[in-house]
Formats: C-alpha cells, structure tokens, sequence
C-alpha cells in the first residue's frame, strides 16, 4: 500500500473554518463556558466599536501555565468521549478557537497561574501565509496598555482573551450587537448568575454593568404553575423535566408582560428549554414533536442533563442546537400532550365567554352550516329598541351595515395584537363609566317597562356595575 502526505490548503481551510455559524453573542457565551470550567467567579467583558472595534473578556478562575495554555490552543484537544468533570461546559475542544475565529482573525490569550505569566496567539493571516499551524507567542509587553491587563497582573491567576481584527459587524450597528449579548448572556448563564447550593454565584460585567439572570420561567411569582418534576432514567442517566405554565397577562404589568414574552415573543419562545449541567443549550424548540400555537404560547419545559448525555441530544459543537433520539422523543410527546392540556386552561378560560347565559353580551356566537361566526346580538335589549325605533326604510340598510361589521371582522388583526400587545389594547376604554351612566338614563326616560330595564341590567354594560348608580331606583 502506497501513502502520501496531502496537507490541506489552509487558506481555503480557514474560510471554511470561519464559517460555522456562530453569531456574536453565542461566540461569546462559548468562550465563557471556559471560565466557568476553570471555576471562575467574575467575568468581565469590554467591547467598543471605535475607535476600532475591539473585545476583551477576563475572568478569575484557576488560569493555566505555558504548557497547559499551548495544549488550550490546541484545535480538538479534547476527546469527546472522555469522561469530564460534572461542571466541566466543553466537550470538543474547539470552543475557544472556532467561536474565535468565527467572529476574528486573531486570538490571543493571557494567562496567569501561580504569579506565573503565559502568552499564545493564533494569527489566522499569518496562518495563510505561511501555511501552516504555527502558534505564536507574541512578547507580552505589547499588550501592557490594553484593558484589563493590569487587573490580570496584580491577580494571583486568571485568563484574559482578546480579539483583534474582528471583521464581521459594522461599526454603526454594534451597540445591537452588544444589547443581544446581555440578553443572551443573563438567559444563558442565568442559574450562574443567580446561584446555589451546588456552586458559587458568578458575576458577568458588560462594559462595567453587571448583568441580572432572567429565569424564563417567571419561576418565583405566585401565578406561575409549576408541575411537579419527572424522572426519566435514560441508559443508567437520569433526566428531569420540569413544565410550566408562565403567567397569563392580566396577572403580570405591562413590563413584566414584555420582560417574559422576549424579543422572540411568546409564540417563539414556548417549547423546550435544554440545560446541561445548569448552562441553558438550546430554547423555545418542540424540536418538531408539536405544533407552536397561540393557545400554548405560556408553555414552557424544562429539561435537565447532565454533560454525558450528549450523544443523546445530538448537540452540535456551537451548543445551540440539538435533536433528541427517536426514543427520547417518545417520553417527550407524551409530557407534551399532558402539559398543553393543562396550559390550555388557564389561556383559554381568562377570556369572557362569549356565550355565557347569565350576560347578555353585544356579540355571540351563530352556528353558521359545519362552522359558526361572530355575529352581534340581535337579542341585546339595545338592538331591539333601535331597530323598532326605525322607519321601515332603514330597518334593511342598518342591518346590511351589520352584516358587513360582522363579515370583516378583523380576526387576523385581532389575533396578532393579542398575542403581541394585549396591554396595549384599550377596547372597553371607548365608554366611559360617564357614558354607560348618561346612556342608562336616556333609555329609562324613554318609558321602558320595569322588565326591559332589568333586561338592560344583565347587559356586559351594567352587570356588576352598580356603583354608577342606584338600580332599584330606576326599577
């Protein structure tokens, strides 16, 4: 057998290496997950556009020596299928190095272990140019003015990375950049943010603002549902899955309403949300088991694993995605069905109900041949009265304008706005408690009959409105 060496065009190699789809701030989030293995306890992140577009993140966990930072700089210096410690957040080896390169053409990091000062650096030009893997160390005093490195010095250890040449956002709309990263970083990391019994509380600061954790479940208010948690042993592991019911809007303010729906909105964001030894992976996924909805959209599950069960999940090396075995998602279909069952009901019984027998409501519901439609209440004692006061020519046009009311209803409009801005909509603001009050009396002096102004009591109008006057004294 014949063999010889074929070593790739690296050039062409990086422009592939680059493209792997990691967007900013989950490039970001992957570096992080290092600080947190190393057993850090404050990250600190810097990042401007101008005068050059720069980034720099230090933490105080363990740090490395020489050796151990020129095996971090390693491409895949991690066997997949070793065995990790339980907080340990990698599992390729690549985190560093391809979440770098995808943003930047040159990762250097500072080291400090022990007093003990390391530099390496990956020049990906240089790498071009020469051809070939050559890691450099670069002389450390020329990095003695950037930000953080007195920090780093006066520490007993630490690391700090540092990206230059960042060549894939534009100057003008990076302070975007830098708001989806909080975002991102205080969901992601938010159990580190907040801390427990299993480790000690992280800090995350952002151009010296320390971020908050946003628990997406709304766990600690009192309207939030939380079923009790499953266990399912899957090959000796086990996994376990928490569901909840967050809020319906008319329990929470205007911004809390917004705060949870996220930027993604509610319909997005509801689905799975996937934890591996506390780091949240992948959320607001039915990974294709269900079918995102309106009804659901206040439905969210929480799973948790631990860092060995990966081959189970199918994540990719950028931890943002993931899909879940056949028989894993068999379990999973099953706590589908039973939480959106149960998510329904608080959802779908906050409304009124259009056809309540006990109301008489201005709109109801008309059996229309295998459908129905939304139709005004030709029954209301209001439409009654109006439509005998008009002349016999008027009666057909007055109904035909109804008729059109009702057919262009705006249901997708409706539909949209109360999924996206329920606080926003100011519907029953249109009469006044004045006005129900000024109509009451007009049609009392009228001459109505006792029965038609009882009639009048059971309208959506006066019910439970008693304060805006005295009933007994128009009955």
């Amino acid at each position: 057998m014949e063999t010889e060496l074929v070593k790739p065009n690296l050039k062409n190699f990086i422009k592939s290496l680059r493209d792997v789809g990691y967007t900013f701030e989950i490039a970001i989030a992957d570096i992080l997950d290092n600080s947190i293995s190393a057993n850090a306890t404050e990250v600190k992140i810097y990042t401007v556009p101008k005068p050059e577009l720069v980034f720099y993140m230090l933490d105080n966990g363990s740090g490395m020596y020489d050796n151990e930072l020129l095996e971090a700089m390693r491409l895949a210096t991690k066997n997949p299928d070793d065995e990790r410690d339980k907080k340990d957040l990698g599992r390729f080896g690549l985190g560093l190095k391809t979440a770098s390169f995808s943003q930047c053409k040159k990762l250097t990091v500072i080291s400090k272990k022990d007093n003990q000062l390391s530099i390496k650096q990956w020049d990906l030009d240089y790498i071009s140019e020469v051809n070939e893997w050559e890691l450099i160390t670069p002389e450390i005093n020329t990095y003695q003015d950037i930000p953080f490195f007195n920090e780093l010095s006066s520490s007993k250890s630490g690391t700090l990375v540092i990206w230059e040449k960042i060549d894939k956002y534009k100057q003008d709309t990076f302070s975007h950049k830098v708001e989806k990263l909080n975002s991102h970083l205080s969901l992601v990391f938010h159990r580190f943010l907040e801390g427990s019994d299993s480790f000690t509380r992280l800090k995350i600061s952002v151009n010296g603002n320390y971020l908050k954790p946003f628990d997406p479940f709304n766990s600690n208010h009192d309207a939030t549902f939380e079923q009790s948690p499953e266990i399912i042993n899957f090959y000796g592991s086990n996994i376990k899955i928490t569901s909840f019911i967050l809020p319906h809007h008319k329990n929470l303010s205007r911004e809390e309403w917004d705060r949870f729906g996220t930027e993604d909105g509610y319909i997005k964001s509801q689905g799975f949300y996937l934890y591996r030894a506390n780091r949240l992976l992948i959320y607001g996924t039915w990974w294709g088991l269900h079918k995102a909805s309106d009804a659901h959209k206040l439905v969210r599950i929480k799973i948790d694993i631990s860092n060995s069960q990966d081959g189970y999940w199918g994540i990719d090396i950028k931890k943002s995605t993931a899909n879940p075995l056949p028989e894993l998602k068999k379990d999973l279909k099953r706590i589908i069905q039973k939480v959106t069952k149960d998510g329904f009901k608080p959802f779908s019984t906050r409304g009124r109900k259009i056809n309540d027998k006990t109301t008489t409501r201005f709109w109801t519901i008309v059996p229309d041949h295998d459908g129905f439609h939304f139709g005004v209440n030709k029954e209301h004692p209001i439409y009654i009265k109006l439509i005998e006061s008009l002349p016999e020519e008027n009666k057909d046009l007055f109904n035909s304008y109804l008729k059109g009311l009702q057919a262009y209803l705006p249901l997708e409009s409706i539909q949209h706005q109360l999924q996206q801005n329920p606080h926003h909509i100011k519907q029953e603001n249109l009469l006044t408690d004045n006005d129900k009050k000024e109509l009451f009396i007009k049609l009392k002096n009228l001459g109505f009959d006792k029965k038609y102004i009882e009639s009048l009591l059971k309208t959506e109008l006066y019910k439970n409105h008693e304060e805006l006057f005295d009933a007994n004294e128009f009955i």
